[in-house]
């Protein structure tokens, strides 16, 4: 029965085991749930597509405008209403007293000038009419200078640039999760180091309470040893409540909780790129570049002032009072066409293609600052991470040294050739070497990121 249990529960740590490994999230899948699920790379690509029916916006100009246009109208005003009857085409002889006048030519064949003075109410005071008007216009440019042309490349431009912001944010958020990732390796190859350590300051301290019992080691040497022992389950605490803290940020970065994931076990390769590759492909580079273009679409849309606009309508109506009564029979046409031509507007114009032209060379000398800048950026991270390369080959032998050192004054301690003070000493210098070799470790890293986020190459 003993030996069925004890399989069963083998069987269920090793259950356990794997849930707990399967649960993990792995550095691959958390970068897959970033594009998906990471709040400002959502808004970048909602900026991305928001620029792109801008690009609509402005082409759509292009194909000019289609209105229809219903009026509903009710008026006694002699005005209006002769107007409405002559837009239905409904007007006759009678609205203009006709009969008041063939009638008065009856009584009074003698008397022109009073006949002529007669003010036929037909025409003066109407009853109520009603109109409905039913109108269908298309306007369209045929030529704008290349204004809409120019325009059009400018929000392609836009677009282009929120594309690159949104790669901007996507290539930043893929550094700030990676980093979490392996300083959470760094942090754990600290804790495991550490608690390494603690453990030998355990066996220390039974050691010297086991001598203190025999009259070999003073109580002083007790406390020194509790003391360094507290000293590190210090650190350790520390470092185990900045493992939460990375945890609470990958969650951030990742919009879900997260409480496990799996820390790389290797560290950050060398991106194997030229500078002239990472200049080539920088995002500042690139957004400055388009701005250039922009730069140069706007001189041309300012240059469209110098150019007639021509623009041509054609429009179909009809109007009754009644909806669409007889629309038919009082249907109409109307095609025109338009020129227009500024000839003059105080040098308005010519000031502001100045301007577009001086905008366009400050724009190019910022592109060669960018580049310049980067290239800058470029050369300190080189020679920052030989630094830090150098730093951690040495950090690592003197660490290999303080531990070696450590374990030969431990020896001795128990031999009662140094005091417990010395252990003290060289343990913790071999904390402080751990310590250093994870800053170094920590720096390395960023360092090669920002070499990475300089290129914004695969992520």
């Amino acid at each position: 029965m003993k030996k069925i249990m004890s399989v069963l529960s083998f069987a269920l740590l090793l259950s356990a085991n794997d849930a707990s490994t399967t649960n993990a999230l792995s550095l691959n899948a958390a970068l897959t749930l970033l594009d998906a699920q990471n709040l400002e790379i959502k808004a970048a690509k909602l900026d991305e597509k928001s620029a792109q029916e801008q690009i609509q916006t402005a082409s759509g100009m292009n194909w000019g405008k289609l209105t229809f246009t219903q009026d509903v109208a009710r008026s006694n005003d002699a005005g209006n209403v002769f107007g409405f009857k002559l837009t239905s085409r409904e007007a006759d002889f009678n609205d203009f007293g006709f009969d008041e006048f063939l009638g008065q030519m009856g009584g009074l064949p003698g008397n022109t000038q009073e006949l002529l003075a007669t003010q036929p109410k037909n025409l003066n005071y109407p009853g109520y009419r009603n109109l409905y008007q039913s109108k269908l216009k298309y306007e369209v440019p045929l030529f704008t200078g290349f204004a809409i042309t120019s325009y059009t490349k400018i929000m392609k431009e836009m677009k282009k640039i929120k594309s690159l912001d949104k790669d901007k944010t996507m290539t930043e958020k893929a550094y700030e999760l990676r980093k979490s990732f392996y300083d959470m390796a760094l942090l754990d190859s600290s804790i495991k180091n550490l608690e390494k350590i603690l453990q030998n300051i355990k066996t220390l301290q039974n050691t010297t309470q086991e001598m203190i019992n025999v009259g070999y080691a003073k109580h002083v040497d007790l406390l020194e040893v509790k003391a360094k022992k507290g000293n590190v389950e210090r650190l350790l605490v520390e470092m185990r409540a900045n493992k939460k803290l990375l945890y609470h940020y990958i969650s951030f970065l990742l919009n879900k909780k997260v409480d496990k994931i799996i820390p790389p076990v290797s560290e950050v390769p060398m991106p194997n790129l030229t500078d002239d590759e990472v200049l080539s492909r920088n995002i500042d580079i690139q957004k400055a570049t388009t701005a250039l273009e922009i730069r140069k679409s706007m001189l041309d849309a300012n240059e469209a002032a110098y150019y007639p606009t021509v623009g041509a309508f054609g429009e179909v109506a009809t109007a009754d009072d009644s909806f669409l009564g007889d629309a038919s029979d009082h249907k109409a046409y109307t095609i025109g066409a338009r020129l227009s031509w500024n000839l003059f507007n105080g040098g308005i114009d010519s000031a502001k293609i100045e301007q577009a032209k001086i905008e366009k060379m400050k724009m190019r000398t910022q592109v060669e600052l960018a580049k310049k800048g980067i290239a800058l950026k470029l050369a300190k991270i080189h020679t920052e991470l030989e630094s830090q390369n150098a730093q951690i080959a040495s950090l690592e032998k003197e660490l290999e040294l303080a531990n070696a050192i450590y374990e030969n004054y431990e020896g001795r301690y128990k031999e009662k050739i140094v005091s417990m003070s010395d252990v003290i000493i060289k343990q913790s210098a071999q904390i402080e070497k751990i310590l250093q070799l994870q800053v170094a470790k920590n720096k390395r890293i960023e360092k090669i990121f920002a070499l990475e986020k300089l290129a914004n190459g695969d992520k």
